[in-house]
């Protein structure tokens, strides 16, 4: 063989590993450390079910301005807690999701754990989270032990049970739950309380309920006698119960009920935006135990797995102090931040501005005064819900 083939065919194959060790370095910088193919910005669906978008939208909304290689744009849509489990399952059984990330309150995050309809987070993405339960406020720690690993918690509050009434027209509040049921049968049809099952103080009033009556086991509600027969009695003197909050403060404020169960956010944002006038008052139980609330994020089954690693990143930075100043929003989950040291003076000046204006400082003395206690596990929730449903509210829930 001539010299100059023998260097020819040397140069050729030289050329050919440098092509190949450069064509591997850059499948690894495509395929990224993890493995995930590198792709364009996804759009993601987020569904509320829980009015949570008045608390975390802005930040959503901060997160894809930031990061506009990962998201190209999010649609947020609403529905009620009730309506999505058989929403899903649909979904999943035709193998496809057109919901990648769920806010939710204790309602739907009770029925999707129940019905295996979630994707779990932890311990498999914990190192997206890292330190999560000490970055929690003590009580919104205790909540995020409800979402086991199926869920994120994002906003905490703790709720109540209180009661909120218009004081042109009751003179002398009830501050027992016997006392509201000698008022509500003296005055029929001028109480109002939605349907547990989609109303944050719904259930709140009933998880409370086993507290203020002596219940044996304040978190099992088939033990509940004294709770079950109380809201039987209550419900002779109630008209009907609307499947949501929004239309009982409406009815509150419009001067066709005088009083209902509330709790602080549920206190602060009506009074806030005009749909309930500023004068009424609130009034807790006497020897109450605060029932707290919270809101999650979770992540359907039949999500892709890159649309998920986005996700998570999403959820990560939902946590942050500059996105957790922003659920003070308009009192609405009062005070909002599951997570510490996050000070109302970090809030926007209008968060601030009308949180001193319309908030109560009677809140910090009561959430002092009264002990604390978590809602009712997943399992206890549908219980919960299913004996409302069918012993108390079945024929008058509208």
């Amino acid at each position: 063989m001539k010299r100059s083939s023998v260097q020819s065919q040397s140069r050729r194959r030289a050329v050919q590993r440098i092509t190949a060790i450069a064509a591997a370095t850059a499948a690894v910088f495509a395929f990224g450390i993890t493995g995930a193919a590198a792709q364009s910005p996804v759009s993601i669906n987020v569904v509320d079910v829980a009015g949570d978008l008045a608390l975390t939208q802005d930040a959503i909304q901060n997160f894809v301005n930031k990061n506009p290689k990962l998201i190209s744009k999010v649609n947020f849509t609403k529905a009620p807690a009730p309506e999505l489990p058989g929403k899903l399952k649909a979904m999943q059984a035709a193998g496809r999701s057109d919901i990648d990330l769920v806010l939710t309150g204790t309602d739907f995050l009770a029925a999707g754990i129940e019905q295996g309809l979630l994707v779990k987070i932890l311990p498999d993405h914990a190192a997206k989270f890292p330190n999560l339960m000490q970055n929690y406020q003590p009580a919104a720690a205790k909540m995020q032990e409800l979402a086991g690993n199926f869920g994120i918690e994002v906003a905490f509050m703790p709720a109540g049970p209180l009661l909120e009434y218009n004081p042109d027209k009751v003179k002398q509040a009830p501050t027992t739950p016997q006392e509201l049921l000698a008022w509500c049968k003296a005055n029929p049809n001028r109480f109002i309380y939605a349907r547990p099952a989609n109303s944050g103080p719904g259930r709140t009033f009933v998880m409370g309920l086993p507290y203020l009556l002596g219940d044996k086991d304040p978190k099992n509600p088939a033990s509940w006698d004294k709770t079950w027969a109380y809201l039987k009695d209550l419900n002779g003197c109630i008209e009907y119960y609307p499947s949501g909050t929004g239309a009982v403060m409406k009815e509150l404020g419009e001067g066709s009920r005088d009083m209902t169960v509330t709790m602080t956010g549920w206190d602060l944002n009506p009074r806030i935006l005009g749909i309930v006038p500023k004068s009424y008052k609130v009034t807790p139980f006497q020897h109450m135990t605060w029932v707290n609330d919270a809101h999650y994020m979770v992540i359907p089954k039949g999500v892709s797995a890159d649309r998920i690693n986005v996700i998570l990143d999403l959820m990560a930075y939902m946590l942050k102090p500059e996105a957790q100043a922003l659920t003070y929003d308009k009192g609405y989950f009062y005070p909002g931040p599951a997570v510490k040291d996050v000070p109302l003076s970090m809030a926007p000046k209008e968060s601030q501005e009308l949180i001193k204006e319309y908030g109560r400082p009677e809140y910090d003395k009561w959430l002092k005064e009264f002990p604390h206690t978590q809602s009712l596990d997943a399992k206890g929730q549908v219980e919960m819900f299913r004996l409302w449903d069918q012993q108390v509210g079945a024929q008058k829930t509208k």
